[in-house]
């Protein structure tokens, strides 16, 4: 192993003498004694020093470098956790991908956006886009230790791509909290004899058809096309929906404020105690929702009419690939199901020790996101092929609202259907998700926490936990008034989708030609001992940011109003949301004049030069560690001083050296 610069799988210049069992570079081994490595590390840590004074031997021979008086100074004074296991970090990454993103997003985003002509493109885009930035923003986190703001280190004047990030986690956490608290209700009301949303009521007249299974309904002549009385419970007693919100959105009902209020508790509980207690709770989190699904799927598939609903979802429709609202919506909900692009990630994979292996953990998480949404819309299109029988139609995408709302009506419409025990089946589906919301929010209010921590430093936790969920409470109590729905609608595109998209971009660009891809790549190979393919060179470097660019330019070229359920909002809320929109996207230029304005000595140029290059305790956190990663940063340095310096040479240099 010594011929590839790797001892004990970490990284030892090839021409150091290696006599100890220890991952420490050899010219350093009789000048330097650390503390045992590792991510937690507590004792003494080591100040940065010039490039000079870690010049490896190879550039000095026979001279041993010497570390300045001022070296050793500083203590420790907070232990960073980690995970208790790796399995625990993979759980926690099932937990947060694999959750409402899927199994509520994902269905009514695919019928909104044709079905499977929504499908080629979001599996496209998965493989173009999702893969290639989880990876990336898991290589970030578990390189640095550091959360989803101080991991712009690598470039400080792009750290408003973090705090852009982290304004668009928390609002999102708002309103992800308000499905769980809808969901909570819902949970509570499986427990009646009959299932409320079962059977019509008399004021909602005619045009109601009982969700229970009701045989004459199914052979009757009537050529009226129908709704289910779930969508009318869902609508009516729940949401207590308006027609419009131009005369205000209404007060919160009590009883979502109260179930709100509990999720929120019991969010705050396990945030508490950080990723100790997060992290054994993401083996029921991640592997209870599979049980359930598999118990609807079974039941989805032996509807009436089910096999119309499967395959609407699973036929191509070709012509929809030239649609750009088609990708767009695509790429949001990449972002959404996996999570990338809002901090999350990052934050989990800074508490995992140095040498994880993360590809493995990617692949497993982004290849069981995809079959969980694939499974998830199977379910839900069986349901609406039942309901279009049911309902004397074959238009299957206008059957139901294709809203937010969608999975709150075809899940439980599926499960009124149940002979056997509906209330049962109905407790175990609203368990879990209610279980998949928690996975979820707790992830992303764990990000907006972690940014919290590492800026007040000696804050307890239960300080920042209580402080998260008492702020996101009362802006949820927004979300659950009649009109709270057209608000989830307004903030989910202004103040998260549109956003991530943007922000994403140029994390992209900063990571893959601030930073650049071949430094990344450096960093892969000294972290893990593997050389990275092809495929995620070309994605980080030029394929993924491109597509994005270019998806994001033609959304903007053909953008027309936003609306809910053929609502048009008020022009003052359009501009209202442009600037929800400006004040997450201007993180960029705020902290970009920060980066550059806390330079120190230099003319306005060269403190924009210095501004975009890594800062000197850019790495690993572990000191001993840190060491190695700037002597093999040095040595690769040293290796490039006498390539080609032509642009061209350079750009094929990024993405291929």
């Amino acid at each position: 192993m010594a011929n590839d610069g790797y001892v004990n799988s970490a990284y030892v210049p090839t021409n150091a003498t290696n006599t100890a069992n220890t991952s420490i570079p050899g010219e350093y081994r009789s000048s330097i004694t650390f503390e045992p490595s590792r991510n937690d590390y507590i004792g003494r840590i080591v100040s940065q020093t010039s490039i000079d004074n870690i010049t490896p031997r190879s550039q000095k021979p026979g001279e041993l470098p010497k570390l300045p008086h001022n070296a050793v100074v500083e203590d420790a004074t907070k232990r960073r956790d980690t995970w208790a296991n790796d399995v625990e970090f993979l759980m926690s990454c099932i937990a947060l991908s694999v959750g409402l993103g899927n199994v509520w997003r994902f269905p009514f985003t695919a019928l909104e956006n044709g079905g499977g002509a929504f499908l080629i493109p979001y599996i496209i885009v998965l493989f173009l886009v999702g893969k290639p930035v989880y990876y990336m923003e898991m290589l970030l986190g578990q390189l640095s230790s550091r959360g989803s703001i101080k991991v712009f280190d690598f470039s400080p004047i792009m750290r408003g791509v973090g705090y852009g990030q982290v304004f668009a986690t928390a609002i999102v956490s708002t309103y992800y909290a308000t499905l769980m608290a809808i969901t909570l209700r819902y949970l509570i009301e499986s427990c009646y004899s009959t299932l409320p949303w079962s059977y019509c009521r008399e004021e909602w007249g005619d045009a109601c058809i009982n969700s229970k299974v009701n045989k004459s309904n199914i052979f009757t002549n009537e050529t009226t096309v129908k709704t289910a009385s779930a969508e009318f419970y869902f609508t009516k007693v729940i949401l207590r929906e308006k027609n419009s919100i131009d005369d205000g959105i209404g007060y919160p009902s009590w009883s979502l404020a109260l179930t709100l209020a509990v999720s929120w508790v019991v969010i705050t509980a396990i945030l508490i105690k950080g990723i100790k207690s997060s992290g054994k709770a993401s083996y029921v989190l991640a592997l209870f929702p599979y049980v359930v699904l598999f118990i609807l799927l079974i039941r989805s598939l032996t509807l009436p009419g089910a096999f119309n609903g499967v395959l609407y979802f699973l036929k191509p429709q070709w012509n929809k690939l030239l649609n750009p609202q088609v990708w767009y919506a695509a790429i949001t909900q990449v972002f959404f199901s996996l999570a990338i692009c809002f901090g999350n990630i990052i934050m989990y994979a800074s508490y995992n020790r140095f040498r994880h292996n993360i590809k493995r953990d990617c692949t497993i998480v982004t290849t069981l996101d995809t079959f969980t949404s694939l499974f998830s819309g199977i379910i839900i299109f069986g349901i609406l092929g039942n309901l279009a029988h049911e309902s004397n139609t074959t238009d299957i995408q206008n059957v139901v609202k294709s809203n937010t709302g969608l999975a709150f009506i075809s899940y439980p419409d599926a499960i009124s259907k149940f002979e056997f025990l509906p209330q049962l089946f109905s407790v175990l589906f609203f368990l879990m998700l209610f279980v998949l919301g928690i996975g979820s929010n707790v992830g992303m209010a764990s990000c907006v926490m972690t940014v919290l921590k590492d800026k007040f430093t000696n804050t307890k936790n239960w300080v920042i936990a209580v402080s998260i969920a008492i702020v996101c409470y009362v802006i949820g109590l927004i979300y659950v008034t009649p009109g709270g729905q057209y608000i989830l609608n307004f903030m989910d595109f202004f103040g998260a989708s549109f956003i991530a998209l943007v922000l994403a971009i140029f994390e992209l660009i900063a990571v893959g030609w601030i930073y650049g891809v071949k430094n990344l790549c450096q960093d892969v190979y000294f972290m893990l001992g593997i050389k990275t393919s092809i495929y995620y060179r070309i994605c980080w470097g030029v394929v993924t940011p491109v597509f994005m660019a270019a998806v994001l330019i033609y959304t903007l070229w053909n953008y027309t109003p936003l609306q809910y359920n053929g609502y048009t909002y008020q022009t003052g809320l359009y501009v209202l949301g442009w600037c929800i929109s400006g004040f997450g996207i201007g993180q960029l230029l705020i902290w970009g004049v920060g980066a550059v304005w806390n330079c120190s000595d230099g003319t306005i140029c060269e403190r924009i030069k210095k501004s975009f290059k890594p800062q000197k305790n850019w790495g690993p956190l572990d000191p001993a560690t840190l060491k190695e990663y700037q002597l093999f940063k040095t040595e690769e340095r040293t290796n490039e001083m006498f390539k080609k310096t032509r642009l061209c040479h350079k750009i094929y240099d990024n993405i291929f050296g």
